[in-house]
């Protein structure tokens, strides 16, 4: 039987860049090329040459490796060149097209690419973030990215949403309950139980990207009314970002010496889930998740979870206060040092819950559940 072939569109992929999307797409893909004929199309991340084989899958260039970000936020230039790099896709072979909607141009003109070509579009909307967001994000811009997303999200055959809190916003958008389909994120159980534990992790760590809506410095602040209550509770910061600077300076400020320690972006998988597993809690207070894949695998590593309580939080899907979590509904440095005290003092009882939490997402079903989504 000839095997469907499945063509994955992102400006960003592994093993090139790191995040929540870049995750999602390379578990699915190395569990569905046994059974696809898969292939990635990006930016040229690898230098020279259009193609690169990653792990058995084929990657091949759409464009130049162009800068995504400039400071804190999306590059326009680059969202309007990779846009336009993907109507090469016109002359390249798929039966079906995915790509993810990550920074929404591409999909105005992967839909012209697929009408052209008479193939099915399925995009994976991770969040919306509506027309208010937009204008924080990008100002004045921000009024013609929120009617792009808007437009944007009536055009593909098939979307696919992370959370089902993201789902009921894209329904509520276009109206169609029939095209969209909550489809989790997943852990790899099997590599977390091999993990060791990291012999120096600190008690409470944060991983992600260092960008402002992470809100990271909040953690800090609260690291420090905590150094002053004389408590004796170390952080660990993992990950990279446009803010990690200004965070950096904010704890030296603050005195917290070596309470807190910025690892930066750890070589492996691996490591950061050695750090994990040496910790206590897990706190990440974004107020702008599509998921949250970092705090499913921090609680089946057996930590309980800080987050913030915020509606654009869909972590809060597998999230539960006082149950595997705590769950903080302000930033004031009081609140969320007393949830961390909280959590700590509490950490058998949530820790038992978050791991049972955990159990019930793994990558291997979340393939299969795609592999319907694909099918004809």
């Amino acid at each position: 039987m000839t095997k469907i072939r499945l063509a994955v569109v992102s400006d960003a992929v592994k093993p090139f860049h790191d995040g929540g999307k870049e995750t999602r797409i390379d578990e699915i893909i190395k569990r569905l090329g046994r059974d696809l004929d898969v292939e990635v199309h990006t930016m040229r991340w690898w230098g020279t040459g259009g193609r690169k084989d990653v792990a058995g899958i084929r990657h091949r260039a759409l464009c130049r490796l162009h800068p995504m970000y400039r400071g804190e936020r999306r590059a326009l230039p680059q969202a309007l060149l990779f846009a336009a790099a993907t109507f090469r896709m016109l002359f390249r072979r798929f039966d079906v097209l995915e790509a993810d909607a990550v920074p929404v141009l591409q999909i105005f003109t992967l839909r012209l690419v697929t009408w052209v070509r008479r193939r099915p579009l399925v995009v994976t909307w991770h969040e919306v973030w509506g027309a208010a967001y937009w204008r924080q994000y990008l100002g004045r811009l921000g009024v013609l990215a929120g009617l792009a997303e808007k437009l944007a999200l009536g055009l593909p055959d098939r979307i696919v949403c992370p959370s089902e809190g993201t789902a009921v916003r894209v329904r509520e958008a276009i109206g169609d309950q029939k095209s969209v389909v909550v489809v989790p994120n997943g852990i790899d159980l099997d590599q977390i139980a091999a993990a060791p534990v990291a012999p120096s992790a600190a008690d409470v760590v944060f991983v992600g990207r260092l960008i402002a809506h992470k809100n990271v410095d909040a953690l800090i602040r609260a690291m420090a009314l905590l150094h002053r209550d004389g408590s004796a509770t170390t952080c660990a910061v993992i990950g990279g970002g446009p803010e990690e600077q200004r965070l950096a300076a904010l704890a030296t400020e603050l005195g917290l010496g070596d309470r807190v320690r910025f690892l930066g972006r750890l070589p492996s998988s691996g490591e950061v889930l050695a750090q994990l597993k040496g910790a206590a809690v897990f706190c990440s207070l974004s107020e702008r998740e599509g998921f949250g894949i970092a705090a499913l695998e921090a609680m089946a590593c057996g930590l309980p979870v800080i987050a913030y309580d915020h509606p654009d939080n869909h972590a809060r899907t597998f999230l539960a206060d006082d149950v595997n979590c705590r769950l903080v509904t302000d930033l004031e440095p009081r609140t969320v040092a007393d949830a961390i005290r909280d959590a700590i003092r509490d950490r058998a009882r949530l820790s038992a819950a978050a791991r049972e939490t955990a159990r019930a997402y793994s990558w291997d079903a979340v393939a299969a559940s795609m592999a319907q989504v694909y099918a004809p």
